[in-house]
């Protein structure tokens, strides 16, 4: 399993560092808007983030992921992200 750590860069970029067979590192913009509407302000952006990767690495592997994004982006390639993301952060 990989290893993540997420570090707020600013009030809407964060940071991820993916430790597996091969290191990645992933910028990734999360909009105030967004956030409230995924996940009603009850967990911290950053345990969003981080339940958002092991879902996309449970799909992909890390030198997969796109390098920089914006974490709507996610449910393009894969529709039942949100659905998902919300029954894991309950």
């Amino acid at each position: 399993m990989a290893k993540l750590d997420v570090t707020k860069k600013d009030s809407e970029t964060f940071e991820v560092v993916v430790r597996a067979a091969t290191t990645t590192t992933h910028t990734v913009t999360l909009r105030q808007d967004y956030y409230r509407k995924i996940t009603g302000g009850k967990v911290p952006p950053e345990s969003l983030i981080k339940k958002s990767f092991e879902f996309l690495l449970e799909r992909e592997s890390n030198t997969s992921i796109l390098s920089r994004f914006e974490l709507p982006v996610i449910g393009r390639y894969f529709p039942e992200y949100e659905a998902e993301i919300g029954r894991r952060l309950c």
